[in-house]
């Protein structure tokens, strides 16, 4: 959360301890991202503290930083305390193998915030967004896109057996992967609504889709029936 603006803290070194702890990392094109072994820890804590009400917040502060009730409802004003803060906080602490004192860990949980959680989209994909798609599918008019999901255990599963359904895939095809929490027009474009799902293109028109988890066998039907769509 927002740290004292009086608290002697150096945000570079705290960063640099995200970093050498594993919660952060930095891509090759120096944005910082969110590690996937921090995001499966601070998940947990967003599901459960994004959404309390005023006063469990409230009462979650007061515990925390060990003040009563009233100071903690100013510092929530004054220094614009948020729930995702808080998770961020509480992840961390259970995260860090030494956590530091309360205002440095409120610094990092202020920063963790404002980091790129990473990518649901395997390595191993093209990942597109919302300015990228449309030249992909112009590209690779036949093609296979993934759309997944983080904290989705079905894509989880699904990714695991990703190589063997690629293997299925004609060669001329494209395949690609999305982040579903990042490509509002895209979902929009082919009423995409929950992950994961599979879109199969033909001729650049959306021929035939799928949602849930695919195993090879219903996946080689999928593309196949699309394939001889025509």
């Amino acid at each position: 959360m927002s740290a004292d603006p009086t608290a002697d803290v150096d945000p570079e070194s705290l960063l640099d301890r995200l970093v050498e702890e594993g919660a952060v990392d930095e891509t090759a094109e120096g944005e910082l991202v969110a590690t996937e072994a921090f995001e499966s820890t601070h998940a947990v804590y967003r599901d459960t503290y994004l959404e309390i009400g005023d006063d469990e917040f409230r009462g979650t502060v007061t515990e925390l930083f060990g003040i009563d009730e009233s100071e903690a409802a100013a510092r929530i004003e004054e220094l614009g305390v948020t729930r995702a803060e808080i998770a961020a906080y509480l992840a961390l602490r259970s995260f860090l193998d030494d956590p530091p004192a309360p205002v440095e860990l409120a610094t990092m949980a202020a920063m963790v915030v404002e980091v790129a959680p990473p990518s649901p989209v395997p390595d191993s994909q093209t990942e597109l967004d919302d300015g990228s798609y449309e030249s992909f599918l112009a590209e690779h008019p036949d093609a296979v896109v993934f759309i997944w999901k983080r904290d989705c255990l079905p894509c989880e599963r699904m990714k695991g057996d990703l190589e063997a359904l690629l293997s299925t895939v004609p060669a001329d095809y494209g395949t690609a992967g999305v982040d579903g929490d990042a490509v509002e027009a895209f979902r929009a474009a082919y009423d995409v609504t929950s992950a994961p799902t599979t879109l199969v293109f033909r001729d650049g028109e959306l021929a035939d889709r799928a949602t849930g988890r695919l195993r090879v066998a219903g996946f080689a039907d999928l593309v196949e029936g699309a394939d001889g769509a025509d």
